[in-house]
């Protein structure tokens, strides 16, 4: 039993079960006005407007909630207003105010500011990195959404079913309606920070739905929801520190299971019933093992590195003495990171963090905050990324030029052997022989781009994260398909016409895609210029093992190859 409990004992998973079930009274009551009502699309838009009042607290720097909530209010005004016009339902008057404010927000993130990783932290939600204003938020939610429906819940039960009585009973049906659509877009916004807008309505929705399968009486249906809500809450975040899996993530996927179970149960005769109670049983004894067991220690001082490429230099220096826990996957676009459970308890556990600097993984300052570790961080970019993208923010792909590659290296063979003194000949020894590959690299990928005619070396990708290779090695960047440093954004008509225009005239070959990023604006580029764009980058990650680009090296020589091969039509690339 004690090792069934003790994820809980760790304090970031104590903030997320608080989370849980301080959301759990809100989102059970909530959900089942938003099944009764029909408003289960509305749920769920309500959470995606919420876009543009992240981009703008993002852009502003102001509290997150707080620009999720003015958008998802505004949203809710924008419902109302449009279900009042002749023709127009709510379910077309809730797409309509959609599409408004995604454009809005795609406008916002992609023109007006450089939106860094906050606004995708909370598009997608981190449970295990629960902050005590979300905790605030989530109370606050819960209290109005069960005090409106004591106070409300007649009159949205009579409104809803029968509009003409209410209006004979004096009811005001569209005032009440507008209460219960701001309740939504209130507890909606506290659930964000929890579960993000793509998987709200796994609290405010599903369990709901769930439990409708079994009763039709309100008060019981609201009762036996917010158990729901909290045990598949609790249910999922356990299972998500024991899988290693996002937390979020696991639990959509548990609600999600648990309806489909319902349903079948539900329709099915006495005999299954009975036989799906015995196998569920039996599926809780198999797992008991599982969650008994325990995991070994390592005596070896524990080091975290946020990106692929920190992870695989600490990697190299540290050998077999240092036990070394990469965040980010590889092919992983670092803007929408969640972390996974393994990832907050390595950092509550480092000696050090190695970390990349700049917006790249910026998030991990406040992770290890909420872990609560003490670890020593070490910005190993420190002074590498004063290079200025094309759009004059900070350029943080300092890793492209291996010069830095090896001045960061230096300060992470630094880094290690001030925790373990013991190993810092051997560590050292390591860099020497690494320093010696990068200046292998660095020669070998000048001499093959120095046989590309000067006129054709013009570079044109998916982002603008190759500026550091390409002032190394003496290429033009002429464009880049995102115009922003957040990957959500996209690029206006406009923009993308004046880039195929520049491609034209300046005679550009290839357009490049990257790996961990979607490659159809980088196509689109191609088939309007007839450049060819076949040949992928690696910007801001590594690839997966077995791939061309698995370490920093065979990275940065993936990319001059792929280059070069671009420049030349395919006819010239470099020895790999």
């Amino acid at each position: 039993m004690e090792a069934i409990t003790a994820p809980f004992e760790l304090p970031y998973v104590q903030r997320g079960l608080a989370e849980v079930l301080l959301l759990s009274a809100g989102a059970g009551v909530l959900g089942c006005w938003i099944v009764l009502r029909g408003l289960s699309f509305y749920a769920h838009a309500v959470g995606t407007a919420a876009f543009p009042g992240l981009v703008l607290a993002d852009g502003l720097s102001f509290a997150a909630p707080l620009g999720a909530f003015a958008a998802a209010a505004a949203f809710a005004v924008l419902v109302v207003a449009l279900s009042g016009r002749e023709r127009l339902g709510p379910d077309v008057a809730t797409a309509l105010g959609l599409a408004g404010m995604l454009a809005l927000g795609t406008i916002l993130a992609s023109d007006v500011f450089a939106s860094g990783p906050g606004v995708e932290s909370l598009l997608f939600g981190s449970l295990l990195l629960i902050e005590p204003r979300d905790l605030a938020v989530a109370a606050a939610a819960s209290v109005a959404a069960v005090g409106a429906s004591v106070i409300c819940g007649r009159a949205w039960l009579t409104s809803g079913f029968d509009p003409a009585a209410a209006g004979s009973l004096g009811v005001r049906s569209g005032a009440f309606d507008a209460v219960l659509l701001g309740l939504v877009a209130l507890v909606v916004t506290a659930a964000l920070a929890a579960l993000g807008a793509l998987l709200v309505t796994a609290l405010v929705v599903v369990p709901a739905a769930t439990v409708r399968l079994w009763t039709s009486r309100l008060a019981s249906w609201q009762a036996a929801t917010v158990a729901l809500v909290a045990l598949e809450g609790v249910a999922g975040l356990w299972a998500s520190v024991k899988l290693n899996a996002p937390p979020g993530a696991t639990i959509a996927t548990l609600a999600g299971g648990v309806f489909a179970v319902a349903a079948v149960v539900r329709s099915a005769s006495l005999r299954v019933r009975r036989v799906a109670v015995a196998t569920a049983a039996g599926a809780a004894l198999l797992l008991a093992p599982v969650a008994c067991g325990s995991d070994g220690g390592s005596a070896r001082p524990p080091v975290v590195a946020t990106t692929t490429q920190i992870g695989d230099w600490a990697r190299t220096l540290a050998g077999d003495r240092f036990e070394v826990h990469q965040i980010l996957r590889p092919n992983t676009d670092p803007h929408d990171y969640e972390p996974r459970p393994d990832d907050v308890e390595s950092l509550a556990k480092a000696d050090i963090v190695l970390k990349s600097g700049g917006d790249l993984d910026a998030w991990v300052d406040g992770a290890l905050d909420d872990a609560g570790g003490d670890a020593a961080v070490v910005d190993v970019g420190d002074g590498l990324d004063t290079r200025r993208d094309r759009s004059g923010e900070r350029d943080p792909h300092w890793w492209h030029d291996p010069r830095n590659a090896e001045r960061a290296v230096g300060r992470i063979r630094a880094a290690l052997a001030s925790v373990s003194g013991g190993a810092a000949n051997a560590v050292e020894r390591r860099e020497t022989r690494y320093v010696a590959a990068l200046r292998r690299l660095d020669t070998t990928i000048a001499a093959c781009v120095a046989e590309v005619p000067r006129e054709r070396r013009k570079l044109v990708t998916d982002h603008d994260a190759l500026g550091y290779f390409a002032a190394r090695y003496d290429i033009d960047v002429v464009g880049a398909a995102i115009p922003a440093r957040s990957t959500i954004a996209q690029p206006s008509a406009g923009e993308l016409a004046d880039l195929v225009d520049t491609i034209e005239r300046e005679h550009v070959r290839a357009v490049f895609p990257e790996h961990s990023v979607n490659s159809e604006v980088a196509k689109t580029l191609a088939r309007e210029t007839g450049a060819t764009a076949h040949y992928s980058l690696y910007g801001d990650t590594l690839g997966p093992a077995g791939s061309s680009g698995d370490t920093y090296l065979k990275m940065e020589l993936a990319n001059a190859d792929a280059i070069v091969r671009g420049f030349t039509g395919g006819r010239s690339g470099c020895p790999r």
